[in-house]
């Protein structure tokens, strides 16, 4: 969790530092450290947060270290943030940054189409997710062409819903993700298509593909369950 959320929980509970301390049971001075960000807020602490009633946004849970993308379960996870698609496979509250889980999905060679769907919906329920992180992510794994098609892709989205606040903030993004756009062809989390997939999707792809260099027929209206 940012230390700027922690102290706006804090507030808007009522609690002073002192009161949200004895709750928790530590000092109050490790909730200072807390929420001026010298220290990061434990993972075993979120827990207890919402057992205080404390309502998380799961754009404020920090992010895993050396994370095995095999041991996912992308389906339930992308549930647990809420994702209507696959609301049958909700289990608990979420538990990853959306940030973190959209980077490991796109770098999956072999993605379930159900699960690629799902991430511009991820991308516009969570226009506020740490862009920053997220590019810098991107370009270190050459990932910048999926995640810009991902953007393109829920923008539209967000134009449709007329969602001004949200168009305005994934553009401005993907606008300066293109700077960094690879000439290399990519597919859209689907390495393993046949040539003959490759060759059909390079002439049929639609322009948002062909903008960002991927082999895909993701268009905004095959993406159904957007709330």
């Amino acid at each position: 969790m940012a230390s700027v959320t922690l102290r706006a929980v804090r507030e808007d509970h009522g609690w002073t530092q002192q009161e949200l301390a004895r709750r928790m049971g530590v000092s109050q001075t490790i909730i200072s450290l807390w929420e001026h960000g010298t220290r990061a807020l434990p993972r075993r602490r979120l827990a207890q947060l919402q057992n205080l009633g404390v309502e998380l946004d799961p754009t404020a849970l920090p992010m895993r270290k050396a994370v095995v993308a095999a041991g996912v379960d992308f389906a339930q996870e992308l549930a647990n943030l809420g994702y209507p698609g696959l609301a049958h496979y909700q289990n608990g509250e979420p538990n990853w940054n959306p940030a973190q889980l959209l980077m490991l999905a796109l770098a999956q060679n072999q993605l379930d189409r159900r699960m690629a769907e799902a991430l511009p919906w991820l991308v516009f329920r969570y226009y506020e997710m740490d862009w920053q992180w997220v590019c810098r992510e991107a370009k270190l794994q050459d990932l910048q062409n999926r995640l810009g098609f991902t953007l393109l892709l829920a923008n539209e989205l967000a134009a449709q819903k007329h969602h001004v606040e949200a168009a305005h903030r994934l553009s401005g993004v993907e606008q300066k993700l293109r700077r960094s756009l690879l000439v290399k062809e990519d597919t859209y989390c689907n390495d393993r298509m046949t040539e003959a997939e490759r060759r059909w999707l390079r002439e049929q792809r639609p322009s948002e593909a062909a903008v960002w260099n991927l082999l895909s027929d993701l268009q905004p209206e095959h993406l159904t369950h957007v709330a």
